[in-house]
């Protein structure tokens, strides 16, 4: 098994033969860069050491942690499940049960600290808010993990971006051989040919604004350089500003690497040659989500420039015939056009670690589970 699994570093990866696939060559213009350049060159509040393994040929992106708190969260397990957790407390509208939980979360931290709860190493993580998956079968995602317990004992070992309804077979398999499934988000998703007329008519009524407002969508094609640092700025007025700060904060060089190699497919919204809005998806396996989405946060919510850009991106969806995975938040707006909720998972696999780190984990599924999910969905997050 082991001479089928093969990890390189940035010093040995001139030595990976990548593949002569379209996942091949999406793999090393995304990945190599990272290696080269270090990733908070792209993404400036992610620190981590990224690896390249590969089973049967196939590359995925690794990232290890020791501890980096301050990480967004698609490499800190400890912004994931404290830091943004605290920050969406406010979202309950509910005083009491904000400081109850607050203090809950609170306590959390400080034991999850002392349990060294960002050793952590995750396998097929792009940096991204959704991590889609290659054509890997259940069983050799087992084998990676039985190829890094024993390169890296100790460690936690974790698949992020998985649900039943994308992932069930996956998900089973990982239970089955001893990996914790700990809830991460409500996300939504959108099937092809699942909207009723009611759905398909509000995305009608939102592409309508386009036409109204004066605005024209624009493909990659129609994308330059000049655009890059708008691109940026619409980001970071959406997810960063209004949001929050742990989510991933792309620089303008991670924009340029996108355009330029079409790491995502860019397209956007422009009225008088200025851009107002603006998103980024990859796809893959027959699916496909946007993790750079943005629009001018500063002009009047009337104009719809939320609704458009979603319009946009259902109807790439629907010409390419591709699941949309919409990611989480605002979840009245994403079900009355078509999309289904679902529950996403992180797959951890603690056992080697230590039992605080084990409790811990233990502790924050269970409370997840019976607290935390039931009350996004009743709040209809």
């Amino acid at each position: 098994m082991t001479g089928r699994i093969i990890m390189y570093d940035r010093e040995t990866i001139g030595e990976l033969n990548w593949p002569d696939t379209d996942y091949g060559k999406y793999a090393r213009e995304y990945i190599m860069p990272l290696l080269e350049r270090g990733t908070e060159h792209f993404i400036t509040n992610v620190c981590t050491d990224v690896k390249v393994l590969t089973i049967d040929g196939l590359p995925v992106p690794v990232t290890i942690n020791e501890a980096e708190y301050n990480n967004s969260y698609v490499c800190s397990p400890y912004t994931h499940y404290i830091s943004y957790a605290r920050e969406e407390l406010a979202l309950l509208n509910n005083r009491v049960l904000e400081g109850v939980l607050s203090t809950v979360l609170s306590g959390m931290g400080r034991l999850l600290r002392r349990a060294r709860f960002n050793r952590v190493i995750q396998i097929n993580n792009w940096l991204l808010s959704t991590n889609l998956y290659p054509g890997l079968s259940a069983g050799q995602l087992t084998e990676v993990l039985d190829y890094l317990r024993q390169a890296y004992p100790g460690y936690t070992l974790m698949y992020r971006s998985l649900s039943q309804e994308t992932s069930g077979d996956v998900m089973e398999r990982l239970r089955s051989y001893g990996c914790k499934l700990v809830p991460s988000r409500q996300i939504y998703l959108l099937q092809q040919g699942s909207a009723g007329s009611k759905a398909r008519w509000l995305v009608k009524r939102d592409r309508s604004l386009l036409a109204k407002h004066g605005y024209t969508e624009v493909s990659p094609d129609e994308i330059t350089a000049a655009d890059i640092p708008r691109i940026a700025e619409l980001y970071r007025l959406l997810y960063i500003d209004k949001y929050s700060v742990h989510n991933p904060q792309f620089t303008e060089a991670f924009i340029a690497l996108a355009l330029e190699r079409r790491t995502l497919q860019i397209y956007g919204l422009r009225k008088d040659g200025v851009l107002d809005a603006v998103l980024g998806y990859y796809e893959r396996e027959g699916a496909m989500t946007a993790p750079l989405f943005g629009y001018d946060t500063t002009l009047p919510q009337s104009l719809g420039l939320y609704r458009m850009l979603s319009a946009v991106l259902i109807g790439l969806a629907q010409s390419q015939g591709l699941l949309l995975h919409e990611s989480s938040g605002v979840g009245q707006f994403k079900r009355n056009r078509g999309a289904a909720g679902a529950v996403e998972v992180s797959a951890v696999y603690d056992r080697g670690t230590s039992l605080l780190n084990r409790w811990g984990w233990s502790f924050l599924a269970m409370l997840l589970w019976r607290i935390g999910m039931p009350l996004i969905q009743k709040l209809k997050l």
